[in-house]
C-alpha cells in the first residue's frame, strides 16, 4: 500500500535513509581525520619536550666549561657521554671537576632525575653528549688565540626528518639516521696570559 502511494502520489520515499548514511559516511572520515591530527600533535608535543631538554643539557655544559676554563682540554673526548655510557649513577664519589662534571651532564642526558616505573623520563630519548675542540688556545705572545668548543647534544626523534650534520651520535640510533636531532653551541675561552 505504502508502495503503491509514493508511486502515485510522485514522494520519494527511502530518501531519508540515504541521506543519514551519507551523513554517517561523511562524520565518519571526519573522525578519521582529528584522530590522525591528534596522533601528529602528539609527536609534534613529544619532538618539542625533548629538544626543550636538550637545550636544557646543551646549557648547563656550556656553563660549566665556561666555569672552569682553565681544565676545559679535559671535558672534551671522542666518545659521546649519555646513554649507553659507562658513567656511574651516583657522582658524588667523584671528585669536583670535569670528571664530576661529565658524569652528572650524564646522568642528566640519561633522564636519571625523574623515573616512571623504573624507567628514566627525565630527558630525551637516548640522550648523548659531545664535546670537541673546533681550535686549540694558543697562548704565545703575538699570537693569542682563543680555544674554541663545541658542545653538542644528540637524541632520538619521533619522525624522520632530515640528517643533522652535526656528528654527535651519528649512527647510533637506527639504520636510518633521519631520526637522529642534534642541537650545539660554541664555546670560545679566551687566554688570558696574553693580556
Amino acid at each position: 500500500m505504502l508502495s503503491r502511494r509514493c508511486a502515485t502520489s510522485g514522494l520519494q520515499c527511502g530518501s531519508s535513509l540515504i541521506e543519514v548514511l551519507v551523513t554517517l559516511v561523511i562524520l565518519a572520515f571526519g573522525l578519521l581525520g582529528v584522530c590522525g591530527l591528534q596522533m601528529k600533535i602528539g609527536v609534534a608535543e613529544m619532538e618539542s619536550y625533548q629538544r626543550a631538554q636538550a637545550l636544557l643539557a646543551l646549557t648547563q655544559m656550556t656553563e660549566r666549561l665556561n666555569a672552569n676554563a682553565a681544565q676545559v682540554a679535559s671535558y672534551v673526548s671522542g666518545n659521546p657521554v649519555g646513554t649507553g655510557d659507562a658513567q656511574p649513577l651516583d657522582c658524588t664519589g667523584i671528585a669536583q671537576g670535569p670528571n664530576r662534571d661529565l658524569c652528572e651532564w650524564s646522568n642528566t642526558l640519561k633522564g636519571t632525575a625523574e623515573t616512571s616505573g623504573g624507567a628514566n623520563t627525565g630527558a630525551m630519548a637516548g640522550g648523548r653528549g659531545c664535546i670537541t675542540q673546533l681550535q686549540a688556545p694558543n697562548p704565545a705572545l703575538g699570537v693569542c688565540t682563543p680555544g674554541v668548543y663545541q658542545v653538542s647534544v644528540a637524541w632520538q626523534g619521533m619522525a624522520p626528518t632530515s640528517v643533522p650534520v652535526l656528528a654527535c651520535g651519528t649512527g647510533q640510533y637506527g639504520a636510518i639516521d633521519a631520526y637522529r636531532r642534534a642541537i650545539a653551541a660554541t664555546v670560545t675561552l679566551p687566554t688570558t696570559s696574553c693580556y
